[in-house]
């Protein structure tokens, strides 16, 4: 027979392995592309987890039915850390000014962040922001780590 703590041990274990699961699937989200009716936008990479000085091709999406407008006084992309401090972002003069449905932008990021310094290892943030042609804000973002 197994003693009355081991067995409270393994169900705490169990248990708590199992609600740490559920968090982390819900904190990495890996359904990145769906086309839905209305104003809808996707960030899509072909991966979660790079090696540190991997090249990273993320694409942004119209996955909706209205054309999306990006508003040159924000970034269309960003990449930040989980602090919210930003740490690339494309010139956006080299940028494409809309989407149209199921038209995509591909940006290319080579972990170097905009001071020059090359991205650490950690969680790191891509997000994206539009605007539809009724004025309507569409935003998206998706996480990735970066490992050693």
């Amino acid at each position: 027979m197994l003693s009355k703590s081991l067995v409270i041990f393994l169900s705490v274990g169990l248990i708590s392995g199992l609600f740490f699961g559920i968090y982390l699937l819900d904190f990495k989200n890996t359904s990145q592309l769906e086309f839905v009716e209305g104003p809808s936008i996707s960030i899509v990479t072909e991966k979660f987890d790079f090696k540190k000085s991997e090249t990273i091709s993320i694409k942004i999406i119209n996955s909706g039915t209205e054309k999306l407008i990006f508003d040159q006084s924000v970034y269309p992309l960003k990449i930040t850390g989980l602090s919210g401090m930003l740490i690339f972002s494309p010139d956006t003069n080299s940028l494409q000014k809309q989407l149209e449905p199921k038209e995509e932008l591909i940006v290319v990021w080579d972990q170097i962040k905009n001071d020059g310094d090359i991205a650490t290892e950690g969680l790191y943030k891509i997000s994206t922001k539009a605007i539809d042609e009724n004025g309507n804000h569409v935003e998206k973002s998706s996480t990735i780590t970066i490992w050693k």
